[in-house]
């Protein structure tokens, strides 16, 4: 007879981070629940599903009656605590230690929800300090850089206050290297620490642990909060998808079969959050041997008609390494803005 492991056992979840362009919006799939706005997800039965992506197909469908296309593992988020306030598996072991395993999913077009509870949402609901295609966010100087300053100064030591600072202007653009659209997942990761999420405070709340010394109302302007660590799973699909355009041609899993070279730019415009050069974007594509006329145009609401292209068949037919040249507008981005005396 052995002896009955102490050990909680590891419940596997499976979460699906679908992304789209709608109007020029990136959004993705969320299911409402009772707590709240997340992802959709379910449990991996390995005596049902024979792998995690089936396993991830059938809860998605089952949640929002949307079947998935092209789908890849996103990352594996086992964090002790992570999952707080606790997931809750119907049927399973409330003790269980939640692994959850994440996938990024792309369509060119939002499929129709049946499903009552299912909604799609844009990135910058639950990002606003990401889109910087208008200007500087006007969160950024407003909330998130004065309370990030003030964090940074409350470290206990020197060094604290000092490795804060210097994580701050590195993830915000702050320093030489200017504003990353990849280091989207950093700067969720930052605020959370910071208590300028809503997550934080309800984190710290189920664990009763003493609320964050960041002023609640910087938390109450920084976008829509998610159940569980769900904003924390889509921050790292944007910037996964906002690294990878740049070396896999993942764009065309977005973009309808054919399409203007307007279309494709606004598109890749919508993920990464600012403008492109225009004349540089269309120079790179074409020459890049990225996409082929189809010798078909569209009539745009002025002006001349626009040539249709589509993806090249080499790429579609062997997912060649070849990604995009995303050449930045000139518009301030290098350098996020904030008042001097509050500059961490």
């Amino acid at each position: 007879m052995t002896k009955e492991s102490s050990h909680p056992p590891i419940a596997i979840l499976l979460n699906a981070v679908l992304a789209v362009v709608e109007n020029d919006d990136p959004k993705s799939l969320c299911v409402r629940r009772s707590d709240g706005l997340g992802l959709p997800y379910g449990p991996f039965d390995p005596a049902n599903h024979r792998t995690f992506e089936l396993g991830l197909r059938t809860w998605v469908a089952e949640q929002t009656k949307v079947s998935l296309g092209y789908v890849e593992q996103l990352y594996t988020f086992g964090d002790q605590g992570r999952e707080a306030p606790a997931a809750v598996i119907s049927g399973g072991d409330a003790r269980a230690r939640v692994v959850s395993v994440g996938y990024l999913a792309l369509s060119s077009e939002p499929a129709k929800v049946a499903a009552k509870d299912a909604q799609w949402r844009g990135w910058y609901d639950f990002f606003p300090w990401e889109d910087w295609r208008r200007g500087e966010p006007a969160v950024l100087k407003s909330a998130i850089l004065p309370a990030l300053a003030a964090w940074a100064a409350r470290g206990d030591t020197d060094a604290q206050a000092s490795d804060r600072r210097a994580r701050i202007k590195l993830a915000f653009g702050l320093s030489d290297t200017g504003w990353g659209e990849e280091r989207a997942l950093e700067r969720y990761e930052l605020m959370y620490e910071a208590g300028l999420v809503e997550e934080a405070w309800r984190d710290r709340a189920a664990a009763h642990l003493p609320e964050p010394r960041a002023g609640r109302a910087a938390a109450g302007a920084t976008g829509l909060a998610m159940t569980s660590d769900h904003r924390r799973i889509l921050a790292t699909a944007i910037s996964r998808l906002r690294g990878k355009l740049k070396y896999r041609p993942v764009i065309f899993e977005l973009m309808p079969a054919d399409f203007t070279l307007l279309g494709l730019q606004k598109t890749v415009e919508a993920i990464v959050g600012y403008d492109l050069h225009k004349q540089n974007f269309r120079r790179s594509v074409e020459q890049g041997g990225l996409v082929v006329k189809t010798g078909a145009s569209v009539q745009q609401s002025s002006g001349r008609p626009a040539a249709l292209f589509r993806a090249a068949p080499a790429l579609r037919a062997d997912g060649a390494a070849t990604g995009l040249a995303i050449p930045r507008m000139k518009t301030g981005l290098a350098k996020s803005g904030a008042p001097d005396e509050q500059s961490p």
